[in-house]
């Protein structure tokens, strides 16, 4: 079941700048950009979103 709740990104600043935040169940992840809720979201699967965070940690 998906949370109702959305996380913001620990790489966000505190004085509102540019923020990401994020839900999840164990199928899909959703992620939207805080300044611009109102615009949706981007939808991805659990395991290639899992891949897309190791591919950048990597780096």
């Amino acid at each position: 079941m998906m949370t109702e709740d959305w996380n913001k990104s620990t790489y966000s600043n505190a004085e509102g700048g540019h923020c990401v935040e994020a839900r999840s169940d164990q199928a899909t992840v959703l992620v939207r950009d805080t300044q611009n809720r109102p615009l949706g979201h981007l939808s991805a699967p659990a395991p290639e979103w899992t891949a897309l965070l190791a591919a950048v940690r990597s780096r």
